[in-house]
């Protein structure tokens, strides 16, 4: 077969048990793109503070979006797989890696090793080290270790492309009317994260999502891809806000905060919210549980009536279009 077709998540545990979250947690953590401490203080960190209490948490979580089918992120990875490979036909064979657990890239990458070209689609909207690079690093280095390596084609980003502004509007329009506000909430990464060249000081309130010098920078992509989402869908700038969510520890992360931003829109008088998390194609702990669950309580609690979660783009058909716009594959 000549072309291949590489999607590649995040990742998610084998089950919502402690013990496959723990194994999940200590694979997803120890990687130094994500903790970007020198390595003695990530595992100190890792081994004494975090996975002695992170897993029961977490895990906790995960049971509460588990499925009968198993976990949403991969299922939906794997609906939208069959439906691009249907597309695709025989001419193009498409695999399913996860960053983290299974399956992993390793195995994903051999599914492919007869394709003479390979095109590399990590499913992450806005680039970001701890996500992005960390998953085209794991592919090259595999690769390398090969005699003959493919052809490659990279998708560093589609934040703005215009298959998957579509594909997310699409979803978002018909809950405008009913709703207040739209709220794009991004996952968050800490500060220290976004100190790149291209950027030359930290990314955090002051940054625009407009300036040519930060082409790179994680925060100014998902200000762009709100901004990409509002034009298309004609709204006003007081009728929608975008926020960064799932922050943990005590280090700085991207502002603003999703939770924190809850009470500003209280306080405006907004009683119908509706969230959007377009750095996620796929329906996830993140997405269910944070906001669909928690956020949602919170909401509550602070006066506000209604609070819904729109779907992610998942498997849906203009999402798939959206795909095969952004690899250019023959279908």
């Amino acid at each position: 077969m000549k072309n291949g077709l590489l999607l590649i998540n995040l990742g998610t545990p084998d089950s919502p048990h402690v013990a496959a979250v723990t194994r999940y947690l200590r694979e997803f953590l120890a990687d130094k793109r994500v903790i970007t401490l020198p390595a003695p203080l990530r595992y100190l960190l890792l081994y004494a503070v975090i996975l002695p209490f992170r897993p029961r948490k977490s895990a906790a979580a995960y049971q509460e979006i588990w499925t009968k089918q198993g976990s949403p992120l991969l299922i939906n990875s794997q609906l939208l797989l069959r439906k691009l490979q249907a597309r695709l036909g025989d001419d193009c064979k498409v695999a399913l890696a996860m960053r983290y657990g299974k399956p992993g890239i390793e195995l994903a990458l051999t599914e492919l090793k007869y394709c003479e070209n390979i095109t590399i689609l990590p499913l992450y909207p806005q680039y970001s080290s701890a996500a992005t690079g960390s998953s085209l690093e794991k592919v090259l280095n595999i690769l390398s270790l090969q005699a003959i390596v493919p052809t490659m084609n990279v998708i560093r980003d589609f934040h703005q492309h215009p298959g998957f502004i579509q594909a997310q509007a699409a979803l978002i329009a018909p809950h405008i009317p009913h709703h207040d506000h739209i709220l794009f909430s991004y996952h968050g990464v800490p500060e220290n994260h976004i100190l790149i060249d291209s950027c030359k000081t930290l990314c955090v309130n002051l940054c625009s999502s407009q300036s040519p010098n930060n082409p790179g920078c994680y925060r100014a992509q998902c200000l762009r891809t709100s901004t990409a989402l509002a034009n298309h869908l004609q709204l006003k700038k007081l009728d929608y806000s975008s926020s960064f969510q799932s922050r943990l520890g005590k280090t700085p992360w991207i502002k603003p905060y999703t939770d924190e931003i809850f009470s500003e829109l209280a306080d405006r008088g907004i009683k119908r919210l509706a969230i959007a998390c377009p750095s996620f194609v796929a329906d996830c702990l993140e997405t269910l549980e944070e906001i669909g669950i928690r956020a949602r309580q919170q909401w509550l609690r602070l006066g506000g009536e209604q609070l819904t979660l729109i779907p992610a783009v998942n498997d849906s058909e203009l999402w798939v279009n959206a795909i095969l716009a952004i690899t250019a594959l023959p279908n």
